[in-house]
């Protein structure tokens, strides 16, 4: 199999290469049609997104995005779209160890979830792909996953009238290319904001009516100088972006970071999760190991298995059963409902 950071720079040089090909196209014609700006909500207590400004959010936009997203020939035989291996109602996730793709191939790494993916500075379990344009191009190109070439996507894409048209309107292109493919669908996924479970209720809203007393117990717990979960798991996103190595393993087949920096003292850390949704998302780890939220937690209780590049604040809990039961309880009300019924992210 490639080294997967060899492939990943092949596809960073491979998107520059499409930048130069197709970056430049002029309008379709001298008139540049009014785009209605979408109407991007911000939850309360989040800070406002990044945008790319040569890709504006529109609803015309996101309607070319969301229709890419779901479309089944962005793999090799028709089979898999984005939202096969990400599921709204499963967080954006797909509820396997790892992914499969096309003709039956088995992934490596669990799919991770969508929600707040906007918040991201780099992508993959290892923080490869620096872009979310770029994301979108590598599960196209993986053997494991869609296994396509993007120029053969485009010959078919262009064959859907709807989508060209759509294309010339969001983006003034006369053909739908690379650059509207992976602008459309990273925006569509920009969308994907969670933020309004109960805890973000009761914490960011002030309804102090939402949550059990057993529910802020376990909050109360995760958020201690004992336990320390805040550590990795924090801000609006239960996220630090950082990379930890958790003592999963004594010896890692799969290095992590350490496939990108280089850097042995990176192996075996991977991106820390978002939190937020972690019900719907089992199973868990880079590579789907741990089936439920109670495994991981008695895992974590134990401060994992011993190895040299194992995070210091990785040790021995020492919890009782009645502390483990209230995070679990807690770690439930990041389940946002609102988000995951929202039709915007449902397929027509």
């Amino acid at each position: 199999m490639e080294n997967s950071t060899s492939y990943r720079n092949k596809l960073i040089l491979t998107l520059g290469v499409f930048m130069l090909l197709f970056g430049c196209r002029k309008p379709v014609d001298d008139v540049i049609p009014t785009l209605e700006p979408y109407n991007l909500k911000i939850p309360t207590g989040f800070p406002i997104p990044e945008f790319a400004e040569d890709n504006p959010l529109t609803v015309e936009g996101i309607k070319l995005g969301k229709k890419l997203f779901f479309d089944k020939r962005l793999s090799r035989d028709g089979s898999l779209s984005c939202a096969s291996c990400h599921l709204v109602g499963l967080g954006f996730t797909d509820n396997l160890a790892v992914s499969i793709g096309v003709d039956g191939a088995v992934g490596s790494r669990n799919s991770p979830t969508l929600a707040n993916t906007v918040y991201q500075d780099r992508y993959f379990y290892d923080g490869g792909v620096p872009t979310l344009e770029l994301q979108v191009l590598a599960p196209i190109h993986n053997k494991q996953e869609m296994d396509f070439n993007i120029l053969d996507l485009v010959d078919l894409l262009n064959e859907d009238e709807e989508l060209v048209a759509l294309s010339k309107k969001v983006y003034q292109r006369d053909v739908i290319d690379p650059w509207v493919i992976t602008r459309a669908i990273s925006n569509y996924e920009r969308i994907m904001i969670s933020g309004n479970s109960r805890y973000d209720q009761y914490y960011y809203q002030g309804n102090t009516n939402v949550m059990t007393a057993q529910e802020i117990e376990g909050m109360n717990l995760f958020f201690s100088d004992e336990l320390k979960c805040a550590e990795c798991h924090s801000g609006f996103n239960f996220t630090n972006n950082d990379y930890a190595n958790i003592g999963l393993y004594e010896v890692y087949e799969d290095f992590g970071r350490e496939r990108i920096s280089f850097d042995s003292t990176d192996i075996g850390k991977f991106k820390v999760p978002t939190l937020r949704n972690i019900e719907l998302t089992s199973p868990y780890m880079h590579d789907g190991s741990i089936e439920t939220l109670e495994e991981v937690i008695d895992f974590l209780n134990t401060g994992g298995m011993e190895h040299a590049n194992k995070s210091e604040f990785i040790v021995p809990l020492n919890l009782s059963s009645t502390q483990k039961t209230n995070l679990i309880v807690f770690l439930k009300t990041l389940t946002d409902t609102e988000f995951i019924n929202n039709p915007i992210f449902q397929e027509e």
